[in-house]
């Protein structure tokens, strides 16, 4: 599926997730209500995440984000996965991401800051703020839009970031196992998995289907989202 399918999927689910995450009867002690702005931060780094997969794609639109550094990034990690929709297409890629963003928050701060650098960039691009067109302008215009982004963060609570990783992750393997090509979800097993039911990247089921059925999901839960907050506000005030 294409970037912006990919990104509009981890908006989607990380927004249905955070009711899940609140749930004391479900999660116990682990159950935590996130604040609005915890809420938009994690939306945008669960749309960014949810392109990390294609890391391993010269050409995808994480090689195009910030210019040549993230080109030659992409080419290097595709000859070590061995290929697009490889090793970076799997259950144990995004537990594994998850799990590194977790430890850079504990052990190594400023790469953690880093590191979500980047996937706020993927996010924002995702979305479409983003801004093709001549390079090194526009890629520079992604970077500045990115740090501004990230700098708005840096007073929330982000512990929750290693977890809008993996399940970005896991949006975006479970997206690509609807084309014909699958993925191997279970690598290193070369099983792959595919539901072909998207015929073609950027065919006209993808477009005229699958991507206004996100978008609107995506509005419905972000406006229930909003709605919930001020009624809980208003009942907290009453």
């Amino acid at each position: 599926m294409m970037g912006k399918t990919h990104a509009l999927s981890g908006a989607l689910v990380w927004l249905a997730a955070v009711p899940v995450l609140a749930q004391e009867r479900l999660l116990g002690e682990y159950a935590v209500s996130l604040s609005p702005e915890q809420v938009a931060a994690g939306t945008v780094v669960c749309a960014g995440a949810a392109l990390l997969p294609d890391i391993d794609h010269h050409n995808g639109r994480i090689a195009n984000t910030f210019g040549p550094i993230t080109q030659h990034m992409c080419k290097w990690i595709g000859k070590i996965s061995g290929g697009h929709r490889q090793a970076t297409h799997s259950i144990l890629f995004a537990l594994a991401i998850g799990w590194a963003m977790d430890f850079l928050a504990t052990h190594h701060v400023y790469a953690w800051w880093a590191c979500l650098f980047m996937i706020v960039g993927l996010g924002l691009r995702g979305i479409g703020l983003d801004f093709e067109g001549k390079e090194p302008q526009s890629a520079l215009a992604d970077c500045a839009l990115a740090l501004i982004a990230v700098w708005l963060m840096h007073k929330i609570d982000m512990s929750f970031a290693g977890f809008a990783v993996a399940l970005g992750c896991l949006a975006h393997v479970a997206g690509d196992c609807l084309t014909p090509r699958g993925c191997p979800v279970f690598w290193p097993l070369p099983w792959r998995v595919e539901i072909p039911l998207v015929p073609r990247t950027d065919g006209k089921v993808e477009r005229w289907v699958v991507m206004p059925v996100l978008t609107i999901g995506v509005a419905v839960l972000a406006v229930r989202s909003v709605l919930g907050d001020i009624t809980a506000d208003w009942l907290t005030r009453g």
